[in-house]
């Protein structure tokens, strides 16, 4: 059985392994395409912490239009919400528009792997205090933290 140092270093590892995967709506394919929704459940899964999520198909843009919470459903599913700062494998989740629609993979925070469709288009490391995009959503938009360990 792991250590929960060991599960966190394994999401880690796992969510680096995605990084230059181009970003795509709705994928879910290592090297060939993912989203920031479709990102933390493969890589959660690979990693043993999540069963199978299917792919339900969904708006890239649903956030502008809706304040359904589709994604903190599914991440409150999985995970419960802990105060910051994140812990390596944690999960940060951003409201973008009217909903929480823009998630990241924690590393060391406030350095987060995502997926992300401006600019690079990809998955990359980013730092999320000094990256503009997250570092605007961090100062206007209190981040929600996610754990899929322990009683928080």
């Amino acid at each position: 059985m792991m250590t929960e140092l060991e599960q966190r270093q394994r999401v880690v590892d796992e969510a680096k392994s995605w990084l230059g995967t181009p970003y795509h709506s709705q994928a879910r394919l290592k090297g060939i395409g993912v989203d920031c929704a479709q990102l933390p459940a493969a890589v959660y899964e690979s990693a043993g912490m999540i069963p199978h999520i299917p792919l339900d198909p969904y708006s890239h843009q649903f956030h502008l239009h809706q304040t359904r919470e589709a994604y903190l459903d599914m991440v409150l599913a999985h995970a419960q919400e802990c105060a910051g700062p994140p812990q390596p494998g944690d999960f940060v989740l951003f409201k973008i528009g009217r909903s929480h629609s823009h998630g990241a993979i924690v590393v060391d925070w406030p350095h987060v792997i995502h997926a992300v469709s401006d600019g690079q288009k990809a998955v990359v490391p980013t730092d999320a205090a000094r990256e503009p995009f997250c570092k605007e959503l961090l100062i206007n938009r209190a981040p929600r933290f996610f754990t899929l360990w322990g009683k928080v």
